[in-house]
């Protein structure tokens, strides 16, 4: 008998890669979408709730609540990244301005809602992180009895062998809000981390492109053109055939985790150090007497991933 499908609420900055990941995760039967939260990130917050309305639109699954939450870090002055992903975040998506508009509830209120009652129902929620973790934070912080509705949080984000992108030592969601970050690893529940260490050997070369834009759809049409203006960015920066496609591994993670293989350690975040502010420390030897706290996951079948991802959004027509 099939399993019920496992319930998610994506929290995201949408970013082109995040939208592939919101598509992805509307196209895979296995997951049930509940919310989706958007935060300061790649673009100011109101830009990223319209983002998730636009492409629940282009999904047809307005039936999926969005809620704009955190404008800023904890601490920190905002930064963003439209350099990469352009002014609305989603260069390249050509989308209409949606008609949906998000919940006028904050997206930390609804997380503590829905979390506390999922830990109520023993019911608990999947957590999919795409972009700085202030809202998981913010939730954790005001209300930890809503610790126990998370059955476990994955998300993107971290370096150690790759260094940073944003900074010579930090992942940009990291960096974005260090103290976020720090937080949500000491919440003791289960975290996977897809870092940079497995998003850059996942590279979108045009051969794994190719399937997606053969789909011939709205969706994989959309995909492909997003997926090229982020490209020239990582192309001039890297020197690579192609972008990593960053977010939508997490899904892949989730969906297909025989697709990776990773390690569990204890994973801390710098928050002080102006140097190494929001630098992942990964104890990937255990030289350290820390406990392991996140399965860091840095190696990837790329071929099947891509080849997984174009058959599920070909099934959004």
């Amino acid at each position: 008998m099939a399993s019920s499908p496992r319930h998610i609420i994506i929290d995201t900055d949408p970013g082109q890669d995040d939208a592939v990941t919101i598509l992805l995760a509307l196209a895979s039967p296995e997951l049930t979408v509940d919310a989706i939260t958007t935060v300061a990130g790649n673009v100011a917050v109101e830009q990223t709730a319209r983002n998730a309305c636009a492409l629940l639109e282009l999904a047809k699954r307005t039936d999926v609540p969005v809620y704009a939450g955190a404008e800023r870090p904890l601490r920190k002055e905002p930064i963003y990244a439209a350099n990469v992903h352009g002014e609305t975040g989603m260069g390249g998506a050509n989308l209409p301005p949606p008609v949906l508009l998000p919940q006028p509830e904050h997206a930390v209120d609804a997380l503590i809602e829905r979390l506390t009652a999922a830990a109520r129902a023993c019911s608990p929620i999947t957590l999919v992180c795409l972009g700085p973790l202030t809202n998981i934070a913010t939730a954790l912080t005001r209300a930890p009895e809503c610790l126990n509705g998370i059955e476990q949080i994955v998300a993107m984000g971290g370096a150690q062998r790759e260094g940073g992108n944003i900074t010579p030592t930090a992942e940009f969601n990291f960096f974005v809000d260090p103290d976020a970050a720090d937080i949500v690893m000491k919440c003791g529940r289960p975290i996977t981390l897809l870092p940079l260490d497995v998003t850059h050997r996942a590279i979108a070369t045009p051969k794994r492109l190719a399937p997606i834009a053969a789909l011939h759809t709205p969706v994989g049409e959309m995909v492909t053109r997003m997926l090229g203006a982020e490209d020239r960015f990582e192309k001039m920066k890297y020197g690579w055939e192609g972008g990593a496609l960053h977010d939508p591994l997490t899904l892949g993670w989730l969906l297909r985790p025989e697709f990776f293989s990773g390690r569990h350690c204890n994973v801390t975040i710098e928050c002080t150090a102006p140097l190494c502010l929001g630098q992942s420390i990964v104890d990937y030897w255990s030289v350290t007497t820390r406990t392991p706290n996140a399965l860091w996951v840095d190696e990837i079948d790329a071929e099947a991933f891509y080849s997984f991802l174009a058959e599920r959004l070909g099934r959004l027509k």
